[in-house]
């Protein structure tokens, strides 16, 4: 109870939150209450795993991407959120030259997507979640200290379940009510005292998530045997893969000359690109004196604004991304 009052205050703070906790222990249900306890309720509320991406799909799944070639570019999910929350569930995968953008985020409102040189602002309530000790990750080197102050304005610290064992027996109630719903029985049942006694002794490792899917397995196991079910639920399937035919470990194991990982490399970069070749006077056609022209205006406008693409689409009359399709038209793309 103390837990949820305490979600209830820090809701109505327009403040990032940083929620802790063994997996399994409902973070994403605390930002989902943090936000629709909000003044942002009536807004978005995005979930991104970051531990689901590469570092270069995370980068365009949250920042977005332009492209110069006539694809449409893509609102990542900051832009997607705006006015409401983004939860950012597995923070600490965030790789620290995203750490960077996501700091500019919380500081200055400002997005900046991949391939675009200017930044766009967004009103987002930034909620991220963790299973790792960041102050331990700052200390190695795989957190940045600035990006955990921010985050840290307030940290809700989620205990895992054998340390809230009170909680389990109704929590399990509650998942068996939706577990008979979703099968079509008339009601739960309940447990039987036995079963009660082990849920309560069980250590659960996997906290509520764990929980839950127990409940689910040994309701729709009962159901599946008694369809009507009327009598309490006396057996409990702890473990799926418990047979007596169940394989023995045969996990494979790696070749003993199996090479040590490599040390790792920066990867190279990539070369400059070549510089467009000056246009030689071509026939007297149509295309070729428009084509004359557009290179004329586009030279006489960055001379003009000292070589700034943005001032130099202003002077033309041009969005920013029109004038970066006309530098790619005529191989002048930097």
């Amino acid at each position: 109870m103390a837990l949820m009052d305490r979600v209830s205050d820090v809701a109505s703070l327009e403040r990032p939150v940083l929620i802790a906790g063994e997996r399994g222990t409902g973070k994403e249900l605390i930002a989902s209450r943090l936000h629709f306890l909000s003044p942002r309720w009536e807004q978005v509320f995005v979930s991104v795993n970051c531990a689901a991406y590469t570092p270069e799909a995370l980068d365009n799944e949250l920042f977005g991407e332009t492209f110069l070639d006539g694809r449409d570019d893509t609102n990542g999910r900051f832009f997607e959120a705006s006015g409401g929350t983004l939860f950012l569930d597995a923070v600490e995968s965030l790789p620290l030259y995203l750490q960077e953008k996501l700091m500019r985020v919380i500081e200055y409102g400002q997005v900046q997507a991949t391939g675009e040189l200017y930044s766009e602002d967004v009103d987002v309530r930034v909620v991220a979640a963790t299973a790792v000790d960041l102050p331990g990750a700052v200390a190695c080197g795989a957190f940045r200290a600035d990006l955990l102050d921010r985050l840290a304005f307030h940290v809700i610290t989620l205990p895992p379940l054998r340390k809230r064992r009170d909680d389990i027996l109704p929590l399990a109630e509650n998942f068996g009510r939706k577990a008979v719903q979703s099968l079509g029985a008339d009601a739960f049942p309940g447990f039987t005292a036995e079963a009660l006694e082990q849920l309560n002794a069980h250590p659960f490792p996997g906290n509520v998530r764990e929980l839950k899917l127990l409940v689910e397995r040994s309701t729709a196991r009962a159901f599946l045997q008694d369809e009507s079910l009327t009598e309490p639920i006396g057996t409990l399937d702890f473990d799926p893969f418990d047979s007596p035919y169940r394989l023995g470990n045969t996990v494979p194991q790696a070749p003993v000359s199996a090479q040590p990982p490599m040390e790792y490399k920066a990867a190279p970069s990539p070369p400059a690109p070549l510089a467009a070749p000056p246009i030689e006077p071509g026939p007297d056609g149509f295309t070729d004196r428009v084509t004359a022209f557009e290179r004329n205006l586009i030279d006489e406008a960055m001379r003009a604004c000292g070589d700034h693409q943005g001032r130099a689409a202003d002077r033309l009359g041009l969005t920013y991304h029109q004038f970066r399709g006309l530098l790619r038209k005529h191989g002048l793309k930097k």
